[in-house]
């Protein structure tokens, strides 16, 4: 080989290094097999978003999940309203049937249907109904005669219509009303006051007839109608007092002469064995028992068919 081709054949000089904080020539190509820091920066505004983001995912996501639980929770208790608003509904049903449907009443209900339709009888019935035209009493030797009626008073309180013992014991005991009627016997020479007084129930008519008095001096004041037989029946011409209870009424009576005789005129053996007070008695009596006489009660609730 000559010495030409061997010049040739030197190895060329090395590369000068670059130095520190140099830059690269334009177009210069990373050499293979050497480590290459990388140029490329991540920028905090694009990292926060990134948590942002992922933090409002997670909180939407737990949201989503609440909002699930209390659907749940609010669809099983808006069906247990509804499971135990359909049992009561059920119930009421079933108890409704059972009270309404038609069966055979009851001793206790019995009573109380009669004791009921007894003391509505004063507005259920006229007053021509309560003190009927005519009425039955027993005369001289039991005979029966029919006293007549003249007139029939308003409707008055019941401290109005008797004397003031009788009216402070009606009064304690709730006395409600008091309905008075006159009669004449047949002979139309007896004069008669019948007087009616209303207590709330039968218990309060029984506390008052304990606490009346036994004086006969006292009871229903008389009613006179001007231009009739009774017109001179005053207090002072009743000649005895008396009384019956009967349901929730306490049934007064009161009787005097026709002429006007005062019981102060009269003996006290004929006020005693007249036939007066027997005749006032009966028709008390015989108006006591319209009153109180018990109604027919049907078998059933819902009438005669059970």
């Amino acid at each position: 080989m000559s010495d030409e081709a061997r010049a040739r054949r030197k190895p060329a000089p090395p590369l000068p290094r670059a130095e520190q904080g140099a830059k690269p020539f334009a177009g210069a190509r990373p050499v293979k097999g050497v480590a290459r820091r990388s140029r490329v920066r991540s920028w905090p505004a694009a990292s926060t978003r990134a948590r942002a983001q992922a933090a409002r995912q997670r909180a939407e996501t737990a949201a989503l999940q609440q909002g699930i639980r209390y659907r749940s929770l609010f669809l099983g208790l808006l069906g247990g309203i509804v499971a135990v608003s359909a049992l009561v509904v059920l119930l009421g049903t079933v108890g409704l049937v059972a009270e309404t449907r038609s069966r055979p009443l009851t001793p206790t209900e019995q009573m109380r249907y009669q004791q009921e339709e007894i003391a509505r009888r004063w507005q259920a019935w006229s007053a021509t109904d309560v003190f009927p035209a005519e009425v039955k009493y027993l005369g001289l030797g039991r005979a029966t005669q029919y006293a007549r009626r003249v007139g029939i008073a308003p409707e008055v309180r019941c401290g109005q219509a008797v004397d003031g013992a009788v009216a402070d014991v009606l009064t304690r005991h709730g006395c409600v009303t008091m309905l008075r009627a006159t009669y004449v016997d047949q002979t139309s020479s007896f004069v008669f006051t019948v007087g009616v007084a209303v207590l709330k129930d039968e218990e309060a008519r029984v506390s008052a007839t304990e606490e009346l008095t036994g004086d006969d001096r006292v009871g229903v004041l008389p009613v006179a109608f001007p231009g009739t037989v009774t017109e001179r029946f005053g207090v002072d011409q009743r000649q005895r007092n008396g009384w019956v209870g009967a349901g929730p009424y306490i049934v007064f009576s009161t009787g005097g002469y026709a002429d006007g005789r005062t019981r102060a005129a009269v003996p006290p053996e004929e006020i005693l064995h007249s036939e007066l007070w027997p005749a006032a008695r009966s028709i008390g009596n015989q108006i006591a028992y319209f009153l109180a006489d018990p109604p027919k009660v049907p078998p059933c609730t819902q009438g005669n068919v059970c």
